[in-house]
């Protein structure tokens, strides 16, 4: 069973259809007991960091998704959830994260060709790419993308994937078990589904 976070922010029916789709159920959950008695949990988001981080203060979600992450269990940040898992954030301001890594959350540079948000699809450079999550995928995989901001590791052994849009970007991280990615898996079609296939038989 997957479990995934429910704060408000995130689309969670998109995640849950998606890993269904490849034979992993998946319930929707707001209860930190249900966090903490997870096999496999997934933190989506969608939206401002500040209210995301506000509102996983208020639901009492911070302490059992550190305790998680902290001890290495199967774990799945997708964009904002990949971003919350930093020190901090300068989204509109400086918002403290969960520093479950150190590093921060910057905005992409203004550039006169560059769009952003970064929306669309883009390719992986996959750094770790013997990493379970990354299992059974093509060369390069191209996955699907809307952020406007993006992490900055300070422990680059954390990088994971990066990606290319006007500058390279950290794009996936993992540690252990514990996986996080700036891209989309439910819109990323063959390689998002195949990203949470390896993620529901993760041992």
């Amino acid at each position: 069973m997957i479990t995934i976070v429910d704060y408000g922010m995130g689309n969670l029916r998109s995640v849950q259809k998606a890993c269904e789709h490849v034979g992993a159920p998946a319930q929707i959950v707001r209860d930190p007991q249900a966090i903490a008695e997870a096999e496999r949990l997934i933190l989506p988001g969608v939206g401002a960091f500040r209210d995301a981080i506000a509102e996983l203060r208020k639901l009492e979600l911070v302490a059992p998704l550190l305790d998680y992450i902290r001890a290495d269990r199967p774990f799945l940040g997708i964009c904002l959830g990949l971003q919350l898992l930093f020190d901090v954030s300068y989204e509109d301001g400086e918002w403290t994260g969960l520093a479950a890594f150190p590093g921060e959350v910057v905005r992409f540079p203004d550039q006169a060709d560059l769009k952003v948000p970064h929306m669309g699809w883009n390719s992986l450079q996959l750094t770790q790419p013997n990493a379970a999550l990354f299992q059974h995928l093509p060369p390069d995989p191209s996955v699907y993308f809307v952020h406007s901001y993006y992490v900055c590791p300070r422990d680059t052994n954390l990088i994971a994937a990066k990606t290319d849009y006007g500058q390279p970007f950290t794009s996936a991280i993992g540690s252990g078990r514990v996986f996080a990615t700036q891209f989309h898996p439910e819109k990323s079609q063959k390689i998002g589904l195949q990203l949470l296939k390896n993620f529901a038989e993760l041992t």
